[in-house]
């Protein structure tokens, strides 16, 4: 074989090569995001509100602590795609779950409470996470925007404008499931106090509005809502659904809010390192959030059957579960227990103020426009 021939077959044969090892990584995160979609519809996981993307990144976190390390160089390339470019694509996807409507069905009063409970527990989160906490910046904002939005779904959205740790993300993500969990058995029983202590409107349409706009996720909401009513359900679903729609607008003032600081941290000091100045970039731009509202723009116009949007939610499901997987399987137990037992103070602190102060703001809004 002469020297031409022997450059052009291995030409030939490198990319083919250089695919596998992520097609090895994608391979293994699409395992567990099936083995967690298919544990998602045990009854019992259902009814505690255990969703597939909670379920994914904990089988994810097993497999990523027990043994990975032995096939990680084969299978890194593919479970970093997963972790950052399935990402993208599912929260762009998510939009096909929302529509415009959805004001219109809980109104100007159930936009304005989901905005109020959004930025006063993000800034709550940004004034206590650093300061009494002594919590890093990343950590406390991903557990507020977990907190304040929608869960681990945010907390993943806020990822790549903040550039944060698998660590942190897990982190953040924990706390998620801790108080959203604890939300499902609460919420019923804050519902049966309030028919005697008139906290808010005694009325399942009103609790509804107070449970979407304030528990963590979609299925810790609907979970705790089913507890108490139909009616309750799908008001709180809607209200939920509102608040999701925020995630868009809520990363791009994120992603203006770092860069104005970045600029401003670098203009102090001009004498930073070369690296620092690299780094230091100007508006990191989440042009997902952009496809995410293009793509709720285009489901409000319903042009496509039901049947279609539920094959995608579907598939939707699988790629977020994927980067679920593929951020547990980055996780190891010993960043975890570094982080210690501040950040779940400090979302214990955040869920308090979204039972409290988030009947504060309901009642108060509710009663503006009476």
């Amino acid at each position: 074989m002469n020297t031409s021939t022997l450059t052009s077959t291995t030409t030939a044969v490198r990319p083919a090569t250089a695919r596998l090892p992520r097609l090895a990584g994608l391979a293994l995160s699409a395992l567990i995001a099936a083995a967690a979609i298919a544990a998602a519809r045990i009854d019992w996981l259902q009814a505690h509100g255990f969703s597939a993307l909670t379920l994914a990144i904990v089988i994810g976190m097993l497999v990523g602590n027990l043994g990975y390390q032995r096939i990680a160089p084969a299978c890194a390339p593919g479970v970093n795609f997963s972790k950052q470019s399935l990402l993208r694509l599912g929260i762009i996807l998510y939009g096909f779950r929302l529509t415009f409507q959805d004001i219109g069905h809980v109104g100007l009063s159930g936009v304005l409470i989901d905005a109020l409970v959004l930025c006063s527990t993000f800034g709550m989160a940004l004034l206590l996470g650093t300061r009494v906490f002594k919590l890093d910046r990343d950590t406390a904002m991903l557990i507020g925007a977990g907190s304040s939005i929608c869960g681990a779904a945010a907390v993943m959205a806020t990822e790549p404008v903040l550039r944060a740790q698998p660590a942190q993300v897990t982190v953040a993500v924990a706390t998620v499931v801790v108080f959203g969990s604890l939300a499902i058995f609460l919420y019923p029983l804050l519902y049966q106090l309030n028919l005697h202590w008139h906290f808010l409107a005694a009325s399942p349409l009103a609790f509804g509005i107070y449970t979407g706009s304030t528990v963590h996720e979609v299925a810790q909401v609907v979970a705790a809502a089913r507890a108490i009513s139909p009616e309750a359900a799908d008001t709180a679903v809607i209200a939920k659904m509102v608040r999701v729609m925020m995630l868009a607008p809520f990363l791009m003032l994120l992603s203006a809010c770092i860069a104005n600081k970045t600029a401003a941290a670098k203009h102090q000091n001009k004498k930073a390192d070369s690296t620092a100045k690299r780094g230091a970039g100007g508006l990191a731009i989440p042009w997902f959030a952009f496809g995410f509202v293009a793509v709720v723009a285009f489901n409000s116009m319903k042009l496509l059957p039901g049947t279609l949007v539920s094959h995608v939610n579907d598939a939707d499901n699988v790629l977020l579960a994927m980067a679920m997987a593929a951020l547990g399987i980055s996780t190891h137990f010993s960043s975890l227990r570094t982080a210690g037992i501040k950040p779940l103070m400090f979302a214990a602190v955040l869920f308090g103020w979204l039972i409290v102060g988030g009947a504060l703001i309901n009642t108060l809004v509710l009663r503006l426009f009476a």
